[in-house]
């Protein structure tokens, strides 16, 4: 049974960091292209970032390009997500999949590719 298990958020104020981690287990995580997704009250999930399958590219969002870094550990089948200068625009649930449907990411995540959906960390951004 595939598993994914998000933490590692918090509340922080802003100008602050956070590193949230996603394990997973019951699959080979290098052979996946890995997401980060996100949804803050009353939107839509958007997303954040994804890492190809072995590692070869990682993509960002607007949003959050030259702030956020993935990055992975297949040994450990966890996948991080380091949030620098955090906004209190950033706050939202996050969550980690994988996608079932290709191996390299695409400039902008299809979130109906991606399936194994954990339940998510909380990140919080507030003085």
């Amino acid at each position: 049974q595939v598993q994914f298990v998000e933490s590692g958020g918090g509340l922080v104020q802003p100008g602050g960091s956070l590193r949230l981690s996603c394990v997973a287990s019951g699959l080979t995580l290098r052979d996946y292209a890995i997401a980060w997704f996100r949804q803050a009250p009353g939107k839509e999930r958007e997303a954040v970032s994804c890492s190809s399958a072995s590692d070869t590219s990682t993509v960002y969002s607007q949003s959050v390009k030259g702030r956020f870094t993935v990055s992975r550990d297949n040994a450990e089948s966890t996948v991080y997500l380091r949030m620098n200068s955090l906004k209190p625009e950033d706050t939202a649930v996050y969550y980690c999949a994988a996608n079932l449907m290709r191996r390299r990411c695409v400039e902008t995540p299809i979130e109906y590719e991606y399936s194994y959906w954990g339940q998510g960390t909380q990140v919080t951004v507030s003085s």
